[in-house]
C-alpha cells in the first residue's frame, strides 16, 4: 500500500467562541487537526501575578492554615 505524502502547513485562526463547535466539526470532516496552544508555566505564573492570585505565608504553619481555610 503506497501512501501519498501531503505537504502540511500550520495555520492559526481566531474563531468566535460561538463558532468553535462548527469549526471543530468541519475540521473533523475534512481530516484536519485542531490543537489549542498551551501556555507555558511562566506564562501562567505571570497571568496569576497580574490577576492578583499570589499569596504569601510567614511560615509553614501559616501556609497550612491558608490551605485548610
Amino acid at each position: 500500500m503506497i501512501m501519498d505524502t501531503v505537504a502540511m502547513e500550520r495555520l492559526y485562526l481566531e474563531v468566535p467562541r460561538n463558532e468553535v463547535r462548527f469549526a471543530r466539526s468541519l475540521s473533523h470532516k475534512m481530516g484536519w487537526t485542531i490543537r489549542k496552544p498551551r501556555k507555558s508555566g511562566i506564562q501562567q505564573a505571570l497571568e496569576d501575578v497580574e490577576a492578583g492570585r499570589v499569596y504569601e505565608a510567614k511560615s509553614v504553619e501559616d501556609l497550612m492554615e491558608q490551605l485548610n481555610a
